[in-house]
């Protein structure tokens, strides 16, 4: 795999994608997690893998509820981390989702966008598949997604964030399939660029990703209150599977 499509490995190790996301907002996060968690028919005895994990705040979090989580990340810096937090039912480790799983899980909550990121079909569907084989029986796929058609309808083509004297100068545009993100900012002494890019992925596209997996698509929401889901006005696309 070339270095062109791991755009996300050297991005998601530096210290300026922390800084660059560090507003984001963490009771949303718990809001959704508890609906989550209330609406699926998991026992607090289950074991839910949180892929990819970031520097682990949503699975301390989950931990919290009373389940046994495992979190995962391709970032070695985001795991080092995440394993001050690490307890008898809290552990972390470097997961690659392209890679199949070693243990199978209750649930596998794939969330914030974390899905997409790849160039090929093929990439993103053995993805789920991977996520298909490490599900327990009536085990619970959840894939939080954006909703691109109205990311397409609002977008922001260019904007500027002032982060802990970081001035980021951010373009998007969606072409070619995919959403782009473009980052360019200037820090000690060095002008840096990243460019994110997620798959333009809508309901019907996910339907068929889901379907070449041989995972069936029990529930869709369109928000963290988990209201219906709506193509139009819905933040999100949330995708319950099993």
């Amino acid at each position: 795999m070339d270095s062109k499509k791991d755009w996300f490995t050297d991005w998601f190790n530096t210290p300026y994608y922390h800084i660059l996301y560090k507003h984001r907002n963490d009771d949303d996060a718990k809001i959704f997690m508890k609906n989550l968690t209330a609406f699926l028919p998991l026992e607090k005895s289950s074991h839910i893998l949180d892929l990819p994990c970031g520097k682990g705040r949503h699975a301390v979090f989950l931990n919290s509820l009373g389940y046994k989580v495992t979190g995962g990340d391709l970032s070695e810096n985001s795991i080092d981390f995440a394993k001050q937090f690490e307890n008898n039912t809290l552990n972390f480790q470097v997961y690659d989702m392209r890679k199949p799983f070693i243990k199978k899980y209750n649930a596998i909550f794939n969330l914030f966008t974390s899905f997409g990121y790849f160039q090929e079909d093929r990439e993103d569907i053995l993805v789920l598949k991977n996520f298909k084989n490490g599900l327990l029986k009536n085990g619970w796929l959840v894939i939080d997604f954006l909703n691109v058609e109205k990311v397409k309808n609002n977008l922001v083509k260019e904007e500027r964030k002032t982060i802990d004297n970081i001035d980021f100068h951010i373009k998007r545009e969606i072409k070619n399939g995919f959403i782009f993100k473009h980052i360019s900012f200037f820090t000690e002494g060095k002008q840096h660029s990243y460019t994110e890019q997620v798959k333009f992925l809508n309901l019907e596209k996910m339907k068929e990703y889901l379907k070449s997996a041989n995972l069936q698509l029990v529930h869709t929401f369109g928000n963290y209150e988990l209201h219906s889901f709506n193509p139009t006005t819905s933040d999100r696309l949330i995708l319950i599977a099993k």
